[in-house]
């Protein structure tokens, strides 16, 4: 037998000891749920109840006893917002808080990549953690109902399907660094203008096929730890303690185990948030010095009201439980793990990922006569015009404001891409947005002219006359009624009188590319004057080095639109059937009844419901290089309920460049019980290929993609009978169609 030294005896029977004596909460090789329930035995009420409201303006207490850390949270979702004092909106003037812009997320899904998406959630999870950050407050999946919202630029397009297979690989990439993402806004948070007070009148088909499976992808598929309830009310109930969408919906059906947060100043009242299914609550704008408490935070719903009521016996503790034991794994999954990585802040990776999704998602609308790419062997004096070449984006539009380390101009990535080869000159064309403000962080730009507009469109149209080419980059920004969060558009149109200086601008050069700034869908009654048109979004960091890049040709344009452009508001079924903003209610209250009459037909449901042809097509999206597409060929023509159906379709790059091709597979049900959509998107693949590659779009057809959710039975069915399988380079461009029935 092996002797071994008194020291290592000593020192291995108090290793034993210490491993023997550590609380199972403390031990990370144990279960979460072990850990979960070690911890509660431990709390005492207070300890319980301080665990469900803030404490600060973006953090909740732990349990300092028991060595429970503080949760903080930050806003994204498409960078890490900067520091703000304790307990003011103020900035707290750190000097090391600034961080990587990354595309917002309506060129993300445009990108129809989900390995995009998957690097999008990585990076901006490191961010997150490298900022001692535990829960990143986004993605946002609330569904593009109107081009109105000023809000959409946040959110991931019009169609579920889309939605939910881009959600999944960002709540996984930054989930993967110990951050907890926080899905927002749950749910039908689909405007701004009167969010706290309107209350959504939506079918259950509606609510199932269109406004929930996003969310539903996110939790089930994606894993997510927390979910964001939205200000708006459903069913006369705050979204935030809501009993059929978080404890039946969520909880029930979906079987979350993650925490319910409260939007800022979303909840109201208590015995709705104990009851319906809030978790934490932030933001309720409680004053504590003038109620009398020392701490304003302590005045909060689920706060002293709640503690009270416990002590009083008026309020079940196993619900309490079931509260903490949700936070509490929240807990054990970020700033409790020891073993997640560091993170890393405004790394080189960082800025390569944030090109790299802005060029993918950048879409080619237009391209007539070849005027993309640049050719420099023929163009010596470039043209750019227009107030958003100049202006930074990053700065603005709500929560998701950032304080960007740097953010390169459109303007200035021309210059680095075209100006040793040709002559760069700028006009203002229009004065819009001169502000570069938000709570307290400034882009340090003085955009102020005080000259009229007519000397500023004057010198526009002269510059233009002067140019082989010009490129005019305008379109939307983030001020208030624009692209921004608590208003909403008041029109379809360009702001600024911009239309008046593109057809001015037209008329002096033909050679002419619109660079649109949005992210929104915007009317073009210019489209036939202009000969190419680019969508570019808002792209962060390094947006200009993006764009220039797209119009080069160094990077193929690949983007699809994730959302139709309608050529008026009236081609938009929420405005065409009178649903959007609402009613105001005659009962004295201030709730507004915002009745969702087109139900399941949104986007480009609607328009091919009535035949309505729209200015660019959901999925529409141009190259520099051109596919032909094959027939797409199934493996068999039928199917049984438990079986599927393997659809192949060859695509083949008939041009000079290499690219990528988004093939789209659409479903149409032939016969249907109750009303569809002429057609669905059930499945797409992006496939990159060399000049005269063929590669294989695959796709498989199981029954939940013929499936439609019957309300009078509250289940999804797929009835038998016939379907067709649609092939497609947009919703409008179709370039096959095969048969097949369910049995």
């Amino acid at each position: 037998m092996k002797k071994y030294p008194l020291s290592i005896i000593v020192a291995s029977m108090f290793a034993t000891a210490a491993i023997a004596s550590t609380p199972v909460y403390l031990d990370e090789n144990r279960p979460i749920e072990e850990r979960v329930e070690d911890a509660l035995s431990r709390m005492t009420t207070e300890e319980k109840v301080a665990m469900l409201h803030a404490q600060s303006k973006f953090s909740s207490a732990g349990v300092p006893r028991l060595g429970i850390p503080e949760l903080w949270t930050t806003d994204g979702p498409h960078g890490i917002r900067p520091e703000v004092f304790w307990d003011e909106w103020d900035q707290a003037g750190w000097t090391n808080d600034s961080c990587t812009a990354f595309p917002a997320l309506t060129c993300l899904a445009a990108t129809w990549n989900p390995e995009m998406s998957r690097l999008y959630g990585k990076s901006i999870g490191e961010e997150a953690r490298y900022r001692k950050k535990d829960i990143l407050l986004g993605p946002g999946v609330n569904i593009y109902r109107t081009p109105l919202n000023g809000r959409n630029f946040e959110y991931m397009g019009e169609d579920p399907y889309l939605a939910s297979k881009m959600v999944v690989p960002y709540v996984q990439g930054v989930q993967s660094n110990g951050v907890a993402v926080c899905v927002k806004h749950y749910a039908l948070n689909n405007h701004e203008v009167n969010r706290h007070t309107t209350n959504a009148i939506v079918d259950d088909r509606a609510l199932y096929e269109i406004y929930l499976p996003a969310f539903k992808a996110a939790v089930q598929d994606g894993g997510a730890w927390s979910i964001m309830g939205a200000y708006n009310l459903y069913k006369n109930q705050h979204a935030c303690h809501n009993q059929r969408l978080l404890n039946d919906i969520l909880k029930g059906e979906w079987g979350f185990d993650g925490a319910v947060v409260s939007d800022w100043g979303g909840t109201h009242d208590t015995a709705e948030a104990i009851t319906n299914g809030l978790d934490l609550e932030f933001g309720s704008w409680t004053n504590g010095l003038s109620s009398g408490s020392k701490n304003a935070y302590d005045s909060y719903y689920l706060a002293m009201p709640y503690l009270k009521l416990l002590k009083e016996g008026k309020a079940d503790p196993k619900v309490l439980d079931d509260k903490v034991r949700r936070v509490l794994r929240l807990a054990f999954r970020t700033n409790m793990n020891t073993r997640r990585p560091f993170g890393s802040l405004c790394s080189p990776e960082h800025v390569a990922a944030a090109k790299k999704i802005g060029e993918e998602g950048i879409v080619l609308l237009k391209n007539d006569k070849n005027i993309l790419p640049v050719n420099t062997d023929k163009v010596k004096k470039i043209a750019v015009i227009g107030e958003n070449a100049i202006k930074m984006m990053t700065v603005g539009g709500g929560s998701s404001s950032l304080k960007a380390k740097y953010e390169l101009s459109p303007l200035q990535g021309i210059k680095n891409r075209f100006g040793d080869k040709a002559e760069i000159v700028y006009a203002r064309g229009y004065v819009g947005d001169p502000t570069g403000e938000y709570n307290g962080v400034s882009t340090g730009q003085n955009l102020k002219d005080e000259r009229d507009a007519d000397e500023i469109l004057t010198e526009a149209v002269e510059t233009a006359k002067n140019a082989d080419l010009v490129i005019f980059i305008g379109g939307l920004n983030k001020a208030p009624h624009q692209d921004c969060e608590d208003s909403d558009r008041k029109g379809l149109e360009l702001p600024y009188d911009q239309d008046k200086v593109i057809r001015a601008i037209a008329k002096a050069n033909k050679n002419l590319v619109v660079v649109n700034i949005s992210g929104n869908a915007v009317a073009m009654p210019w489209v036939k004057e202009v000969p190419a048109i680019m969508q570019a979004w808002y792209l962060g960091t390094e947006s200009g080095n993006a764009i220039a890049s797209i119009l080069a040709g160094d990077a193929n344009p690949s983007g699809k639109l994730p959302m139709t452009f309608p050529v008026t508001l009236s081609d938009v079924g929420a405005h065409a059937t009178g649903g959007y903003p609402g009613t105001p209610r005659n009962d004295g209250s201030n709730i507004v009844d915002c009745k969702y009459n087109e139900g399941i037909f949104v986007g480009y449901r609607w328009n091919d419901e009535n035949k309505i042809k729209p200015l660019f097509p959901f999925g529409h999206g141009l190259s520099y290089t051109t596919f032909k597409y094959g027939k797409p060929e199934l493996d068999s023509d039928s199917m049984t309920a438990d079986g599927k159906i393997i659809v192949k379709v060859p695509v083949t790059n008939t041009g000079k460049r290499a690219g990528a091709e988004v093939v789209q597979l659409y479903i149409a049900d032939t016969e249907s019980s109750l009303p569809r959509p002429v057609k669905e998107l059930k499945d797409f693949r992006k496939l990159y290929l060399e000049p005269g590659q063929t590669a294989v779009a695959e796709f498989e057809i199981t029954p939940d993609k013929l499936s439609f959710f019957n309300d009078s039975k509250h289940e999804w069915i797929a009835e038998p009978g016939d379907f067709t399988a649609i092939v497609g380079s947009s919703s409008s461009d179709i370039r096959g169609t095969a048969g097949f029935t369910l049995k």
